[in-house]
């Protein structure tokens, strides 16, 4: 009996493993099928949203009329022009003077006991700005002025005695060499004085002044004088421009601290080394004076490296890429309708904003400037607002 209950439990477990497995199966089975009908409508809903797409294009372009005019793009349009287009490089350079002067004594270092300028201040040729110690010179012409009195004293003495016959020829010429001598001594000793007064060697304005009462003038570049009535504009230029940059090529100098102004100007000493460091030699142009200049200022250079005559430019905002290469989009009048069509261009320069064009486009072609997104070939635009 017990051996009977086992056989029947087996085949009661073997059944039910059998009707899972088929369950399972048909379940995948049912799910591949379903995957695979998706795949298919998802493709054959690309190829109709293809078609639908292509039918539009062609019927918009065969059939404008029916297009309507409510479903013309709106777009911005510029008629284009030759011009003068110049190509800059960007680079930076600064402001020096022509004329600047170091101050320092003329008869060697001195204690300073006067300072007559500070800082900043306008000077004028000639004008008093410090003085020195001048004790030991007074002193020593304080000396040969008593020399020299004695010396007047005995000369007059021995030509008092030679007008009566007294005395030698001789001893009348050397009172007389004498008082010369001393006079040479105090004409020299009276210069040396002068020179415990340091005068400007030019006008100009006081731009550094680093001496102070009680030290020694003349130890080093203390005290300097700046004229700004003649400033330049001193930059380096990379290597590979030497030869696109000689004397007279033009630059616009921008001096970001004087409210932006520009300086049309022309370079007027070209450097004829390169320098090893940085592989850049040195330009200078001319500018003029102003309150606002200031030497070592920070100037923007843009050097023209490139010129073009009678050249068509467009904004770089419009150029576009396709397969054939790159394209704009110009406006076309194609009967009582405004047309978007592309125009396949080889570029040039770029300066700015504004890119060259060598050729594709020609006077009086209206480039499409504002909404030539998504546009293309034949799409129907206007320029009006519905």
């Amino acid at each position: 009996m017990k051996h009977k209950l086992n056989v029947a439990f087996t085949l009661l477990a073997f059944v039910i493993m059998m009707g899972c497995g088929s369950s399972k199966k048909e379940r995948e089975g049912e799910l591949n099928d379903k995957k695979a009908k998706l795949e298919k409508l998802k493709n054959e809903q690309q190829k109709l949203t293809a078609d639908i797409d292509v039918l539009e294009k062609e019927i918009i372009a065969l059939d404008t009329a029916a297009a309507g005019k409510e479903k013309a793009k709106l777009v911005s349009i510029t008629e284009l022009q030759p011009a003068n287009f110049n190509h800059f490089i960007d680079l930076q350079g600064k402001v020096e003077s022509d004329n600047i002067a170091y101050v320092t004594p003329r008869g060697g270092p001195g204690q300073v006991k006067a300072v007559y300028v500070k800082q900043g201040d306008a000077v004028r040729k000639g004008q008093l700005l410090l003085k020195l110690d001048d004790v030991v010179a007074q002193k020593q012409i304080d000396q040969l002025q008593t020399q020299l009195n004695f010396a007047k004293d005995i000369y007059q003495r021995q030509k008092s005695l030679w007008d009566q016959n007294i005395g030698t020829e001789v001893q009348l010429l050397t009172a007389k060499n004498n008082v010369e001598s001393v006079e040479k001594q105090l004409s020299l000793a009276r210069q040396q004085l002068s020179f415990s007064n340091v005068y400007a060697e030019m006008s100009g304005v006081a731009d550094e002044v680093n001496v102070r009462v009680g030290e020694i003038f003349g130890t080093g570049p203390q005290l300097r004088i700046v004229n700004t009535n003649t400033l330049k504009v001193v930059t380096e230029v990379p290597e590979a421009y030497l030869g696109k940059v000689s004397k007279g090529t033009n630059l616009l100098i921008t001096l970001p601290e004087a409210s932006m102004k520009e300086y049309p100007a022309k370079v007027t000493v070209v450097g004829r080394t390169i320098n090893p460091g940085t592989r850049t030699f040195y330009i200078e142009a001319s500018i003029p004076s102003g309150t606002s200049l200031r030497p070592n200022q920070i100037a923007i250079v843009k050097v023209q490296d490139y010129s073009a005559s009678n050249t068509i430019a467009i904004p770089l905002k419009t150029l576009q890429n396709d397969e054939k290469g790159k394209y704009v989009l110009v406006a076309v009048q194609e009967g009582a309708n405004l047309v978007a069509h592309k125009r396949q261009v080889i570029v040039g320069e770029l300066s700015g904003s504004m890119l060259e064009v060598k050729s594709g486009l020609m006077p009086g072609d209206k480039l499409i400037t504002e909404g030539f997104q998504g546009l293309f070939e034949g799409q129907l635009i206007t320029t009006e607002t519905v």
